[in-house]
């Protein structure tokens, strides 16, 4: 029995491929439909290939069945490769020649030739669907959107005033055809098409805001102005409109009109936040400008004082308040204001990498480097691959002298920078530091030398460096070369001054050694170490009295003076 339906079922094979323009059977039909089936359920559950399959078997079974032709071509089109797109056009245009008078095959052919780049086919088919298919006006504005992506802006421009005539005045037409009309320079006829979208919407303050914006784009200010102040009078209660035209009286020159227009809309609670903080924003930045020019305007300053302090008064949990105001407070030099602020921003909630940034570089330059611990290590849960980030917790660690803590942060961020050789060259100097602290100085020379071969002239490395050496007493006529560089470079500095005649007295050079301690000790800010070298030097040099002289200098600048009591007692070095 088996062997005989086996040989049934392939004579029956044999019949279909001997004779394929037979009309298809019942019992065809209902193959077919088992398939169609499959592959219905298939492409639910997203098994494209086995759905694809399915319905190809439907094709062999029922080639005039539109809609398994229809289900092909939605496979295919999902690909991403240029022959599967062809495939699916043929599969679609096959969809289309069965049934004339579904909008969905035109629908899908439209969109596989525009994926083929192919916009006249694209725009013929959205043509056929609309003139063959009741009900599809609506597609107007797909069609002319095809047709300004195939350059063909005429033709958009007449299909949108088909739409218009069909459908009336709304925004997608207008604001496309303005577009169009702008693109061309032709702003006469952009204007008209805002001012027919206002007309038709005369309570729309969107529509009356893109008017004013065009008309203010196009130096017809005065005409925005008078559009604005027009809509106002009737619709009194437009915050945002006011926002707008306080915009437009600051660019005709008109400030006093602005701000007192703004210091009303400050007061109006119905006016969002993010409008209010973008006018505190833009006033920051003039703000920050004038300072770049050394332009000093106290009324500017006290003026955008005076709203952020508005604003913060309404909305004082808001993050991005905090965040302008610590924009505000850098442009208006008040560090320590502005790092309240973004303190208070990330404590609200800011997750503004920006944000984090400033405040970290705030807390660096006040030199609070508990806090710059701190927040560093809060900012690298939220943000943990930016290299500023680690640099930041590296260098306050090292300020406080926790090296190997700095080292780990430091190469977190080295390995973080592969795309900025700057910051590289400056952690390199500072990991010379660090691996110094932990006495890793094999490590520590490595990344002195990276920083210099990247900078030859990096005077604080050349400076760190040469220490360093000399206190190992390595390497000294290195040392040497590098301390006289730093002081070539830095001429005035009593602290690089004050290494190089150190470098000197470690290789006995005391004659040589007490000249440059001499210009290091004739600059403005002098500390007691540099007095106590001094000492040390004249001591050498067989200057008892002098030394203890430099000496007593010495201990009168500092809370540390044990050993130099002894010197100063004892009259010998220690």
């Amino acid at each position: 029995m088996l062997l005989i339906a086996t040989t049934s079922a392939f004579a029956q094979r044999e019949r279909r491929k001997a004779s394929p323009d037979l009309p298809p059977n019942d019992m065809r039909l209902r193959e077919a439909e088992y398939f169609f089936t499959e592959g219905e359920k298939f492409f639910i559950l997203e098994d494209y290939t086995k759905a694809l399959r399915s319905f190809q078997r439907v094709i062999e079974l029922n080639p005039e069945n539109p809609t398994v032709h229809y289900k092909t071509a939605e496979i295919l089109s999902k690909s991403n490769k240029e022959d599967d797109l062809e495939r699916a056009a043929i599969s679609i245009e096959n969809a289309i020649k069965l049934d004339k008078k579904n909008k969905y095959f035109y629908l899908l052919a439209s969109a596989i030739y525009t994926g083929l780049n192919n916009f006249q086919k694209a725009e013929q088919s959205l043509e056929t669907m609309i003139k063959e298919v009741k009900g599809t006006d609506e597609y107007l504005y797909e069609l002319a959107a095809i047709y300004q992506y195939d350059k063909k802006s005429d033709e958009a421009i007449k299909v949108y005033n088909r739409a218009e005539d069909l459908l009336g005045i709304n925004e997608v037409s207008s604001l496309q055809k303005q577009k169009i009309y702008l693109d061309q320079g032709k702003v006469n006829e952009a204007l008209e098409e805002g001012k027919k979208l206002l007309t038709a919407f005369p309570d729309n303050e969107r529509y009356v805001m893109s008017f004013a914006e065009t008309l203010g784009q196009k130096g017809q200010q005065k005409k925005a102005i008078e559009v604005i102040e027009n809509f106002l009078v009737t619709h009194p209660e437009a915050g945002p409109v006011k926002i707008l035209l306080a915009g437009l009286y600051r660019g005709s020159g008109q400030e006093k009109k602005a701000r007192e227009i703004l210091k009303a809309a400050f007061l109006d609670q119905s006016i969002d936040v993010s409008s209010k903080v973008i006018v505190v924003g833009t006033y920051s930045t003039q703000i920050a400008q004038n300072r770049t020019k050394n332009i000093t305007d106290p009324d500017l300053d006290s003026f955008t004082t005076e709203l952020f302090e508005l604003l913060k008064k309404d909305y004082p949990d808001d993050p991005s308040v905090h965040m302008v105001g610590g924009d505000m407070y850098m442009a208006l030099k008040r560090n320590a204001d502005a790092e309240h602020e973004y303190l208070d921003a990330v404590q609200h909630g800011s997750a503004s990498f920006e944000v984090w940034q400033n405040l970290l570089s705030l807390e660096s330059q006040g030199n609070r480097f508990d806090s710059l611990i701190f927040h560093s290590e809060q900012a690298l849960e939220i943000f943990p691959n930016q290299a500023i980030l680690h640099y930041f917790n590296g260098y306050g660690h090292m300020r406080l002298g926790h090296y190997r803590e700095a080292a780990y942060s430091l190469e977190q961020a080295k390995r973080l920078s592969t795309g900025n050789p700057a910051l590289i060259n400056d952690i390199n100097g500072m990991l010379g530091d660090a691996y110094n602290g932990t006495k890793e100085y094999a490590k520590s020379d490595k990344a002195y030398e990276d920083a210099l071969a990247f900078n030859p002239n990096n005077d604080f490395v050349l400076n760190n460096y040469s220490y360093y050496l000399a206190l190992r007493k390595e390497n000294l006529e290195k040392a040497e070369k590098m301390a006289a560089l730093a002081t070539k470079l830095k001429p005035t500095s009593s602290s690089f001054l004050d290494t190089y005649a150190w470098v000197l007295y470690t290789r006995e050079k005391y004659k040589d050694a007490r000249k440059i301690i001499e210009r290091a000790i004739s600059q403005p800010s002098v500390s007691s170490t540099l007095f106590e070298h001094y000492g040390d030097i004249l001591f050498q040099l067989g200057d008892v009295d002098g030394a203890v002289r430099q000496w007593e200098k010495a201990r009168s600048l500092t809370s540390q003076h044990d050993i130099i009591d002894k010197k100063i007692a004892n009259r010998r070095l220690y």
